[in-house]
Parts: C-alpha cells; structure tokens; sequence
C-alpha cells in the first residue's frame, strides 16, 4: 500500500473505477458484442453457402459464373473458383476481437468441407477458401461486415473516462496533500525553534482550521516565551542585585587573619549562587531567542576543543572539515560545552567527534572517567539530579533542551574509552 495521503486517496479512487470499467467492458464484449459477431459472421457464412447452393444446382459454366456475379454485385463478396484446385493446409491466425472465431465457427456449421482464412491478405478483407469437389472457391469478404466499431469506441470510452478522473482526481488531491504538506514541514520547524511565518489557510475546510490552529498556537508559544523572558530579565536583576551588595560588603571587610578564611569561603558561596542563577536563567530561557541558520558545525566544534584545552583538559577533537548543519550557534555551543565540561570534570582524557549519517550529523563526547550507571542515565538529565561537584546541576538539562528544541536527540552510554559517552544527533 502507498504510504501518502495522495498515493492512497488516488488508490482509492481508481481501484473501485477500473473494477466498473472492467465490468462494464466485460457485460458489453460477453454479451452484445459476441451476439453483434455471431450474427455478422453467420450472415456471410450463409451466403456463401446460397452461392454454392446454386452453383451445384446449376452446373454449366455459364451458370455458375452468373452466380458468382450475382454474389458479388448482391452480397458484396468477390467470389472466384479455381477448378481443380487443391486447398493447402494453412496455420490459423488470431486477430483482434471475436469475429475471427465467430466466422470459423459459422463457417464450420454451413460446410463440412476444409477451410482456411487468411486476415493478412489484404486489411480491407479476409480470404476464405474453400475446398469444393470441383475446385477452391476463393471468397474476399470485407472486415468492415464483420468487425464492429463500436468495440474500439466503447474501450476509448471506457480508458478515455477512466484517464480523465483519474488526472481530476490526482489534480484535486495533490492540491489537498499540499497544504497538508505546508502545515507538517511549518509545524516540524517551528518544533526545531526556526522563525516560521504564519501558514495561509487552504485546502479543504479541515485543512483549513487545521492551518488556523496552527497560527494560532504558534502565536501563543511566541507570545507566552516573549512574557517568560521578560519575566526571566526582572528575576535576573533582582537576584543579582543582593549578590552584588554581597560582593561590595565582602569586597569592604578588613583583610585580617580572623576574616581572611570567612571571607574567602563567603565569597566562594557568592560565586557558586552567581553560577548557579547564571545556569537556571539560562535553562529556563532555553536559548529560544537565537534563530537558527547554516553554521560550521567543524569550526564551532574546533573552539569548543580550543577552550577546554586552555582549561587544562586533554582533549582529542576528530571532525571532518566543513560539516556545516542548520543551527542555533550559540545554543549547540552551551550544550557541547556542557557535556565537555562535565567530561573534563570527572575525567583525565576527553574525546569529542562528529559525523554526518544520512540526514543527519552524530556528535559524540567521550571520557575515560568512573561513568554513570545504566539505571542513572536517564535520571541525570532531571534538574539538580546529576549531584556532580562544582557543578550547577543543570548542564546535562540544558544539554537535552537545546538539542530537543532543535529535533534532535541526546543519550548517554559506554564508552569505548572505559567511561562515559554522550552521544547527540543533530538533524540536517
């Protein structure tokens, strides 16, 4: 079975019509067309066998020549005898249509005598010969006394209906799939964070109010993400404003050897709760801002090695040159960095790599550190469940969020370097 709408809406159509056409077709050629040739072909088959009548009734030369005139001026068949002829066997060719069974079998009931018939002899007419006592009866008879028209007009009708719903049909409907069309490919872009213009309701009155369901929606996310990251910009300033007064007030203490220790840790504190609202600000904001275009996925990939090599990691990079994928640059740099960090944090060496597959890219972070548990693996991408030391609790959950916001899809499994492997895959 098709597996389109269009292939099996067209399927649909033309099964049930063809099986009408063909019974159609069957009930006319069963029926009236076989009765329509036997008639035609016992007419003929009967005035031969008047001619021959007479022509044994009357055997003079001259009266057998006027009967085979008068065959040929009344019937229209163009009769000659060849006296002391011999038929030959000759092997029988089947045309088109009923008739040339039809003039077999009428011929066989009038004569008890060998025959042949010759439908290559002209296309105007069949030869029919007969074998009589004195001689081969040669008789030209026409085609156009024995075939029908209206057998070719009934199959042209018949194909020519058929053709023209069917193009209707296929017409019709291809307009139909093609709003359906625009509405999935708007609707897995918009799913991938792309900036989608609103669709222009067409189609049928579904397609339709499935169109304008969908602006609708999309209206709504933008606008409840615009109000979420207003939202997100007051919150920012209000808890960094406190942590700021905080850096102030610790900044302003007397360096003595008493507070000198409490200071520190103070500050210590400050800077993990910056991260850490850094980190949840960012989760929350999902990156939705950025729109996505053709980024050299090899070359960003290239700096996220170059920064965590300056952070001391030892990193093994392996991307071919020029891999470039539709994407939000500065939301898949977030993610990667994440999983690299998260890598260079429980590991010694770290390995990232990408690969174009098909219809779309495969970018691996591997380590060698102590892993993660099978049973812990999905787990982890929860907010503040990975417990990873010096860490916010949030990487591997941004991580997930930027690449499901772009179609993709992240999982974590063993790595062939003894540790842990999370393994992204992009699509083109």
């Amino acid at each position: 079975m098709p597996q389109s709408l269009l292939g099996r809406t067209l399927l649909i159509m033309l099964v049930p019509l063809v099986l009408v056409q063909a019974v159609a077709l069957q009930i006319f050629y069963g029926s009236h067309l076989n009765l329509v040739s036997r008639r035609l072909s016992g007419a003929i088959a009967g005035e031969i066998a008047y001619t021959v009548d007479l022509m044994r009734k009357f055997h003079s030369p001259a009266d057998r020549e006027w009967a085979l005139q008068m065959a040929r001026e009344q019937f229209v068949l163009g009769m000659t005898l060849e006296p002391g002829a011999v038929l030959e066997p000759q092997r029988r060719e089947d045309v088109l249509g009923p008739m040339d069974d039809d003039l077999a079998a009428a011929l066989e009931e009038k004569f008890q005598v060998p025959y042949t018939l010759d439908w290559t002899f002209d296309r105007q007419s069949v030869l029919i010969r007969l074998q009589l006592p004195d001689g081969v009866l040669d008789v030209k008879a026409p085609r156009k006394r024995l075939a029908t028209g209206t057998l070719f007009l009934f199959v042209g009708w018949l194909v020519g209906s058929a053709l023209f719903l069917f193009i209707i049909a296929a017409l019709f409907m291809r307009n139909q799939v093609r709003a359906i069309r625009r509405l999935a490919r708007s609707a897995e872009a918009f799913g991938m964070g792309r900036d989608v213009p609103p669709i222009r309701p067409e189609g049928a009155a579904e397609v339709r109010q499935a169109a304008v369901a969908f602006n609708r929606m999309q209206e709504r996310i933008r606008r409840f993400l615009a109000q979420r990251i207003e939202m997100l910009a007051g919150v920012s300033h209000d808890l960094r404003t406190p942590l700021t007064r905080l850096r102030l007030a610790l900044a302003m203490l007397p360096r003595t050897e008493e507070l000198r220790q409490d200071v520190a840790e103070m500050t210590a504190d400050v800077e993990e709760m910056d991260r850490m609202i850094a980190g949840y600000l960012a989760f929350a904001r999902g990156e939705r801002t950025e729109q996505a275009q053709p980024v050299n996925l090899s070359a960003l990939l290239d700096e996220i090695a170059a920064g965590a090599r300056r952070a001391g990691a030892l990193l093994a990079l392996d991307v071919p040159a020029g891999l470039t994928v539709k994407l939000r640059s500065d939301a898949v740099r977030r993610a990667v960095t994440n999983l690299v960090d998260n890598a260079r944090r429980h590991a010694r060496h770290v390995a990232l790599a990408a690969v174009a597959q098909g219809r779309s890219v495969l970018v691996t972070v591997d380590d060698d550190g102590p892993g993660i548990p099978a049973d812990r693996r999905e787990s982890v991408f929860r907010p503040f469940e990975s417990n990873s030391t010096g860490g916010t609790g949030l990487g591997l959950t941004i991580a997930r969020d930027i690449v499901r916001a772009h179609g993709g899809e992240i999982v974590l499994e063993e790595s062939p370097l003894g540790g842990l492997r999370a393994r992204i895959r992009l699509p083109v």
